[in-house]
């Protein structure tokens, strides 16, 4: 792949760390559910923005089986209808494999404007199964989460690329 001028090359990702970040932020979702909040329809899902952030930088390591799995957990967590987490994360994680060629290209904020949408959809997913099986709207402070979780990425972008960063002084024997 060609770079970008100015663009960091970074070294490879350490599936640790990447596994880590997935579980962490699993974590992180079930204590911001047992919050001050709860379960409020606006809080972002931060489980969706790394899971989406390791499927388009590491699509063969984390993918599909991953989001259902982790969709899964976060919905024996939560102790609702069980499989909603689980498709819409699997729908999110397609559309990110769908568009991660594509979107590194682009610049992080740019980026962040081209997942949007994906965020959406997987909150509408999740919404219309939530409608079908009888439960109750959660109000239009639902649209603040998409938005929530794109804020989110350029953070995501920062923080989870950090391992990977190459030293940036090159010399004669070392250029790149």
């Amino acid at each position: 792949m060609i770079m970008r001028p100015g663009q960091q090359l970074l070294l490879p990702a350490n599936p640790l760390f990447v596994w880590a970040s997935l579980v962490g932020a699993l974590l992180l979702n079930m204590i911001q559910n047992m919050g001050l909040w709860g379960r409020s329809a606006w809080s972002p899902d931060l489980l969706a923005v790394v899971l989406v952030f390791w499927t388009v930088h590491q699509p063969l390591r984390v993918s599909i089986g991953a989001a259902f799995v982790f969709g899964l957990l976060m919905d024996v967590h939560q102790g609702g209808l069980l499989g909603q987490h689980a498709m819409a994360y699997t729908v999110l994680s397609f559309f990110a494999i769908t568009i991660h060629r594509r979107l590194l290209w682009f610049t992080v904020p740019s980026q962040a404007a081209q997942v949007l949408p994906l965020f959406a959809v997987a909150h509408a997913v999740e919404l219309v199964l939530q409608l079908l099986v009888g439960g109750s709207f959660p109000g239009f402070w639902l649209l603040l989460a998409p938005v929530a979780e794109a804020l989110l990425w350029p953070v995501a972008s920062i923080v989870l690329l950090v391992p990977q960063r190459r030293a940036p002084d090159p010399d004669a024997n070392r250029p790149l």
